[in-house]
């Protein structure tokens, strides 16, 4: 069984009490994924919320059935596959693929939605730190569109 300190680097559990992770811990599983293994595809029904405890994991839209492109990366401590929390016939939004050999943690969709559900304190922690995840991810990529646009031939010559 996972310890308080095996958990605590990840980012959306860092502010949860000893009695949070008491209801946590028993519901995460490990999970050990090789280079270039695909986690879970976009489409795909969100059955489990996911923490990168080690590796790197890339977000992934495919445009074409030979053409997809990184959208993002996942780093240690942070969580990938939110649409598990968003209810009943939610699905992936992205394509997750392991860009070297990874170490997980998972919980099931409808165990962390109980949790949630059960212990509001808990819920307004987990959301809140979900929030500041989604927040950074976002900035980032806006700060990506932005640079993408400055250098654009088209949109260069107007700057």
């Amino acid at each position: 069984m996972l310890s308080y300190d095996n958990v605590r680097d990840i980012i959306i559990f860092s502010n949860f009490t000893d009695e949070m992770l008491d209801k946590v811990i028993p519901h995460l599983d490990i999970m050990h994924y090789e280079e270039e293994d695909i986690i879970f595809q976009e489409g795909d029904p969100a059955e489990r919320m996911f923490f990168l405890k080690r590796g790197k994991i890339l977000l992934e839209k495919r445009i074409s059935d030979k053409i997809s492109f990184a959208i993002g990366a996942v780093k240690p401590g942070f969580s990938f596959g939110w649409s598990a929390v968003m209810g009943e016939d939610a699905a992936y939004s992205s394509m997750t693929v392991c860009a070297e050999p990874c170490q997980v943690y998972s919980i099931r969709a409808e165990k962390i939605c109980n949790l949630l559900n059960s212990d509001h304190e808990m819920a307004f922690h987990f959301h809140k730190r979900l929030m500041w995840i989604i927040k950074n991810r976002l900035d980032h990529r806006t700060s990506q569109f932005v640079t993408v646009l400055r250098n654009h031939p088209d949109i260069e010559s107007l700057i």
